[in-house]
């Protein structure tokens, strides 16, 4: 384990090297809010797609194609467990409160922060996997999250969901999969080339977020302790243990725990601010978790890794 655990922390530290000079930026204002926005999209609506491409241009195969569904399966099945978890672990009175820290347990950075790590570690076919995580991710934000944020089922948007970049780019993934489509050079290399630039410009954008947090707020909040206990540490556990006794495939299971364990997703913010809700212990959860996650990331995942 000590071993995994150095492989595993040495590649969450690169991470966070690339959060530091983000962070850096931020205080310099090299980085600015309207920059680091900017950025976000190219990254959401640009280099999401091109690793979901990317990820997916492999030989088909009837086996390959049955893992996918299996990967889907277990996807699905980690975010509705964190759902419930979430439910009955956070009945605050307050119901912005309540809200926030429900959200902020079930829906993980496992786009920004996952993708990059489950490459290093795993190669291609931990980001084959995680990109399937990432789109049962948008689809569970867009539908279920939605609504518990908002309070208003009458969010739902079907047009919403499906030009989300994250479902749209694993819609034409898997089209060019099933179909046996292999992109030529002159297109292949470019989408590499973008989806290369998943790493980089997430992790300045964490950082730049970083830079503008109050870290007094973020930590002397009891909410983002208990949401840290069971964003970081309780359901990945969980999750790696079921799979590992269902015979889930080792890859699989890492990454996807990697998935699991990753820090409160941004998105919990974005929402928060839309609709209303605790926007300051939005940020909290998010700061503290991303902090600490230095910490538990490797530790979680190097437990998948020998069970």
């Amino acid at each position: 384990m000590a071993e995994n655990f150095v492989m595993i922390a040495q590649q969450v530290l690169v991470l966070f090297v690339l959060i530091a000079v983000g962070f850096i930026c931020g205080k310099k204002g090299i980085l600015t809010d309207s920059s680091s926005k900017h950025i976000t999209d190219i990254v959401l609506y640009v280099v999401t797609p091109c690793v979901m491409i990317t990820a997916f241009q492999r030989e088909f195969s009837f086996e390959l194609l049955g893992k996918i569904l299996i990967a889907t399966l277990c996807a699905s099945l980690i975010i509705a467990g964190s759902i419930l978890v979430a439910k009955l672990a956070f009945r605050d009175k307050n119901e912005s409160r309540k809200k926030v820290l429900q959200f902020s347990v079930i829906f993980s950075n496992c786009g920004f922060m996952s993708l990059p790590l489950q490459k290093a570690i795993l190669g291609d076919d931990g980001w084959f996997y995680g990109s399937i995580f990432v789109a049962v991710f948008n689809i569970f934000v867009w539908t279920y999250g939605l609504v518990s944020m908002s309070g208003d089922k009458k969010q739902l948007s079907i047009k919403k969901l499906a030009f989300n970049p994250g479902v749209a780019g694993v819609i034409i993934a898997l089209i060019l999969f099933v179909c046996k489509i292999n992109l030529p050079y002159i297109i292949s290399q470019p989408i590499e080339y973008l989806s290369d630039l998943n790493t980089p410009l997430p992790m300045l954008v964490i950082g730049f977020y970083l830079s503008q947090a109050n870290f007094k707020k973020a930590f002397t909040d009891l909410g983002t302790y208990a949401a840290m206990v069971v964003r970081l540490g309780a359901i990945p556990v969980a999750a790696a243990v079921i799979m590992s006794l269902c015979g889930i495939d080792k890859t699989i299971i890492v990454a996807f725990i990697i998935s699991s364990s990753a820090p409160t997703a941004a998105t919990t913010t974005m929402f928060a601010a839309k609709y209303n809700r605790d926007v300051e212990l939005s940020v909290s959860a998010v700061t503290a978790t991303t902090i600490i996650s230095i910490v538990t990331m490797p530790l979680v995942v190097a437990f998948s890794r020998i069970l």
